[in-house]
């Protein structure tokens, strides 16, 4: 009788070859993914950290775009035991697949239909993308193509954590989709420039958008989106500073002078608008 494995175990000897034979390449599974870190908890004058949120596997179909989740138990558990945390951690990640799996035994449960089913393989890459589209919105090839644009990365830049991932890609989604007006409420620190300019670079990237224009509602944040975030944009980036340059693809400005009577011909030109911390209604 063949000796029990732990969890770790059954990862590396069944649970990752059968991902790998089903099409899953290293750079689309993330091990122990963190979606928090756990919480600093205060002890006299120390403090401690409390236990994060790690799923044991997520899946992705590209780059920052994820597509399951799966949770990993010893060959000697019930492989059902993980299929509540791993539903857990889909609808943290706004996913629509979770897989709980012991090595011998894999569960799905599809949040598109609702059922539950047992497997012998996983789902390849493709067959999961192929039943994600039906969800999103994309009438065309070219639409479900870019819906797959990547993000910007730089070195030693910034990665985008879930909950950026979860905006960037459902903005995304809905502009490739055909929707015109989008709010997007984040709070205070959580990355809303980061997030703004990921979905301008993605859709401009794709072609999708040509002319982008990026508000808020003073200089500061304006220099800093300029200086820092946006970048990557390179030549294409201008600040405005009332001045439209036909050479630039993307501007920066002030929303408040997006409403001056003055500014109306130039606003409609623009195809895609991004504002931050704007209390005005934009110019139709």
């Amino acid at each position: 009788m063949a000796a029990s494995m732990n969890e770790a175990d059954t990862c590396r000897t069944t649970i990752l070859p059968k991902l790998k034979n089903s099409g899953w390449e290293d750079d689309a599974i993330t091990e122990q993914y963190v979606l928090t870190p756990g919480r600093i908890v205060p002890v006299g004058s120390q403090h401690t950290r409390k236990a994060g949120l790690r799923p044991d596997y997520v899946l992705f179909i590209r780059q920052n775009i994820q597509i399951a989740v799966m949770e990993a138990k010893a060959d000697y558990a019930n492989a059902a035991d993980g299929l509540a945390q791993a539903m857990r951690y889909a609808e943290m990640l706004g996913v629509k697949f979770a897989y709980a799996n012991n090595g011998k035994k894999i569960i799905e449960h599809d949040f598109i239909t609702g059922l539950e089913r047992d497997l012998s393989e996983f789902p390849t890459p493709d067959e999961l993308w192929g039943r994600l589209q039906g969800t999103l919105n994309l009438p065309t090839q070219q639409d479900k193509t870019d819906a797959l644009t990547a993000y910007s990365e730089q070195v030693g830049g910034k990665t985008p954590r879930y909950y950026q991932m979860i905006a960037i890609n459902r903005v995304v989604n809905a502009v490739l989709g055909g929707q015109k007006r989008i709010l997007l409420t984040m709070a205070t620190g959580t990355g809303k420039t980061f997030v703004a300019f990921q979905i301008a670079w993605r859709l401009w990237k794709s072609g999708r958008k040509k002319r982008i224009l990026f508000l808020a509602d003073r200089n500061v944040l304006i220099d800093q989106a300029k200086d820092r975030t946006f970048v990557p944009m390179g030549q294409a980036l201008h600040k405005l500073q009332g001045k439209v340059s036909a050479l630039r693809t993307a501007h920066l400005e002030k929303y408040d002078k997006t409403i001056d009577n003055t500014t109306a011909g130039w606003w409609a030109e623009y195809e895609l608008s991004l504002g931050k911390l704007f209390c005005h209604s934009f110019p139709k």
